[in-house]
């Protein structure tokens, strides 16, 4: 498979390696040393692109996917509020977005779980949720789109819940989300239930970046010659 990397930053790189040892052809590289010239003409010697570039890149890359009639597996979080009308543009040009806050099997599990234990707490409204979240320095947006999508999970599961913040908070409505940046922590996510009496923790800690990349080229093999919408969850569901 030929693949275009778009954003050839440290999760570049690893993608790269992957999918060199799986067996593919990188056939374009896009980073800050060239962004201004990358045209959608140059996209259409891949069959597949994986765009980790920038929040403000990464509909502008993204729309140069559709333009070529490439498949574009997004990994570029702190664009969320976006992502609804980037998904609307997708199925009304009849092309391809695979979206996901995070790439890596081990999170996408940990999701599954997030959701089972709202759903289970929700009838136990003595318990204050919080969610702690804690990246490297280098990240661009916080809080981090994992943490954005378990915070979501947690709202749609747990009446008490309406919104979150990105902060500690003591309003009852609100889930506070707590973010770190900590040297060159690859990832870290806990979702904590505490009480009076006890306290319940789910936590997922990413060991490197290997999980990540991993994920994005799996996305990128499965999405090939698809059209519509797609997540993590699509290609867990229906990995066959």
């Amino acid at each position: 498979m030929k693949i275009a990397l778009i954003g050839y930053g440290k999760m570049g790189k690893e993608i790269e390696q992957i999918a060199i040892a799986r067996g593919h052809d990188i056939v374009l590289k896009v980073d800050i040393s060239n962004a201004s010239s990358f045209t959608s003409e140059e996209l259409k010697q891949a069959d597949v692109a994986i765009e980790f570039s920038t929040p403000e890149a990464v509909i502008n890359n993204i729309y140069k996917c559709f333009e070529a009639g490439v498949p574009v597996v997004v990994g570029t979080t702190g664009w969320q509020k976006e992502l609804d009308e980037v998904k609307q543009n997708c199925n009304n040009k009849n092309q391809t977005l695979f979206y996901s806050s995070n790439y890596s099997i081990g999170v996408n599990l940990f999701f599954k779980i997030n959701e089972y234990l709202a759903k289970l707490m929700n009838s136990y409204p003595d318990y204050s949720i919080s969610i702690e979240e804690i990246h490297h320095i280098h990240k661009l947006d916080a809080p981090s789109g994992t943490a954005i999508s378990l915070a979501n999970q947690i709202i749609e599961n747990v009446d008490l819940k309406n919104k979150w913040v990105n902060d500690l908070t003591e309003n009852k409505n609100e889930l506070g989300i707590l973010s770190k940046r900590i040297d060159e922590v690859p990832g870290t996510h806990t979702v904590s239930y505490s009480s009076a009496v006890d306290e319940i923790n789910i936590t997922h800690i990413a060991h490197s970046r290997k999980g990540f990349a991993l994920g994005a080229v799996i996305a990128a093999e499965w999405v090939k010659n698809k059209k519509g919408v797609f997540s993590m969850n699509d290609l867990l569901n229906n990995s066959h």
